[in-house]
């Protein structure tokens, strides 16, 4: 099994809400996720998109590949990549696996040791849901098994302003904002 997030893109209205409630959770000012707005038109036909991003849990993460260290590792029952930052040698002496990443989703933490998503691990260990998509108040978020979302609500895999890799397979559907 992979789990993978989904995200309407319809729905989000960059409230950044996902972006504060992982800081509050984790304790940390890391760029876990971030929010991206993007402008298109002139007035006033004026269009705006967001597009809310975090580590998207690869198929083949490039992250992983790049670690010299072994840090970054892929856990096989649910495909979350997840980091021991004991082993990481941090973004000043490497910082390898933020390069790797075509989606920009490696924060590092005050110690220059990465910290990303991890789906809010002990979260869904424990039955509950990631804590941005629990608190996003548009619903614009949700996660799960890859596939049961694909058949929930379709395999669009791009969307305004995200090309899906095919070299790393990042594990996110959209319903992309046309």
């Amino acid at each position: 099994m992979q789990l993978g997030f989904f995200f309407d893109q319809t729905r989000c209205s960059g409230c950044y809400t996902c972006i504060a409630a992982c800081r509050q959770w984790h304790h940390s000012q890391a760029d876990r996720r971030r929010v991206e707005t993007f402008e298109e038109g002139e007035y006033p036909d004026v269009k705006v998109t967001f597009l809310s991003l975090s580590c998207l849990h690869c198929a083949s993460p490039a992250c992983v590949a790049a670690c010299p260290t072994g840090a970054l590792w892929k856990r096989k029952e649910d495909g979350i990549v997840l980091v021991n930052s004991e082993d990481c040698l941090g973004k000043a002496d490497c910082g390898q696996c933020s390069l790797a990443c075509p989606y920009g989703a490696i924060g590092f933490g005050v110690d220059e040791r990465v910290e990303k998503c991890d789906f809010c691990r002990e979260r869904i260990e424990a039955g509950e849901k990631p804590i941005c998509v629990l608190a996003c108040t548009t619903r614009a978020l949700d996660f799960g098994p890859l596939e049961e979302l694909r058949a929930a609500v379709g395999v669009r895999k791009e969307a305004n302003g995200f090309a899906y890799d095919v070299g790393v397979k990042p594990s996110i559907v959209f319903k992309p904002k046309i």
